[in-house]
């Protein structure tokens, strides 16, 4: 697969896909973190020892290994310019730490963009599967096929008692971090959610904005985690995340339907304002942009609007997003000029949408 195709659609075909719960739940992610025996931890390596062991997975696993069956491409970073790894990170394929300090990292991604190996990141590998809506424990099978396979290649840095040796002490043990994306409009209008959040937390679980750590929640979207990886095994953290998103997803939609039945003209107005904001405006910026496409979404699932289909705000959330904007137009842009092409991009693809229904 041509790396222009990885940048150039905004959306992943999994995402085309529709999982459990998918009007609340926007995606699974199991990311398993991995170091190998008689190698420095990337933290503390030289560029040297990056470069090779990079060079030796690409020969390791693409040029001996006859028995990967996944479509794959390697990417290398220090091929890509600035705004292609920028894409990548708005699309969740890797992290902004890969894009930004990794001079000899590499990324492996599968064709439909489903999974995603990153190379001397923090550690030496991190394995990322993608699902859409709630299939933690289909994302979870995955990744374990996915590390099986490395390790029929590689030796793992491993000790008995406290389990797999990662760069940073809070995931040694499984190793496993495990995320669920969903939309939760109506916890935040009703603002159940200020409540929520912290007793989540108190249940060794953490609630982080659509980019992960130190990101907002961005079109009322969250990231729910685990933050335990010692003491517990893989299936008993995404069993324990999945009762907990099992409970916020109850919650959201008891939220809205308690506002059809007590807001109904409120929420209906405040829906189809968004929608002839996004529709006409020529100027716009990031964030009211996401509010704009979290209201539409939401009409979308209370059939409030029926000509858009749902995949839009997570189509329109990258396409909107400053690398991708720059990738789509050709050209370095100012946030001023970004603004006026992120409102000329969303009228375009609402118009299309409109067209193709």
């Amino acid at each position: 697969m041509a790396m222009n195709e990885f940048l150039n659609q905004a959306i992943s075909p999994w995402m085309n896909q529709n999982g459990p719960d998918s009007d609340i739940v926007l995606s699974s992610r199991v990311r398993l973190a991995r170091n190998l025996q008689d190698f420095l931890f990337p933290t503390v390596s030289k560029g040297e020892q990056d470069a090779h062991l990079t060079a030796k997975i690409k020969h390791d696993l693409f040029e001996d290994d006859t028995e990967n069956s996944w479509e794959f491409e390697f990417i290398t970073m220090g091929e890509l310019e600035p705004v292609e790894k920028r894409v990548l990170v708005e699309k969740h394929l890797i992290s902004p730490k890969l894009a930004e300090e990794s001079v000899y990292g590499a990324c492996i991604l599968s064709k439909n963009e489903e999974i995603s190996i990153m190379i001397n990141e923090e550690d030496h590998f991190r394995i990322q599967c993608l699902f859409p809506g709630l299939q933690l424990l289909e994302s979870l099978n995955e990744a374990n096929q996915i590390d099986d396979w490395i390790e029929r290649n590689f030796d793992y840095a491993y000790d008995e008692t406290r389990g797999y040796l990662t760069s940073c002490p809070t995931n040694v043990g499984t190793g496993l971090r495990a995320s669920v994306m969903m939309h939760l409009p109506a916890l935040v209008m009703t603002r159940q959610i200020n409540r929520i959040i912290p007793a989540i937390n108190q249940l060794g679980l953490v609630v982080r904005g659509i980019y992960g750590e130190g990101s907002e929640a961005l079109g009322n979207i969250f990231q729910v985690s685990n933050q335990m990886t010692l003491g517990k095994s893989e299936e008993d953290i995404v069993g324990d995340l999945t009762s907990v998103v099992k409970q916020l997803i109850e919650q959201e939609r008891a939220a809205r339907n308690a506002l059809l039945n007590t807001s109904n003209i409120e929420l209906e107005d405040r829906v189809f304002r968004s929608y002839g904001t996004l529709s006409h405006s020529r100027i716009i910026e990031s964030k009211e942009a996401a509010k704009c496409l979290s209201d539409i979404r939401l009409g979308i699932d209370l059939g409030y609007i029926k000509n858009i289909p749902r995949n839009i705000l997570n189509e329109l959330m990258i396409k909107t997003q400053p690398g991708f904007l720059q990738r789509y137009f050709g050209g370095a842009l100012s946030p001023d000029e970004r603004d006026i092409k992120r409102a000329s991009l969303i009228r375009e693809c609402l118009q299309d949408k409109k067209d193709e229904n």
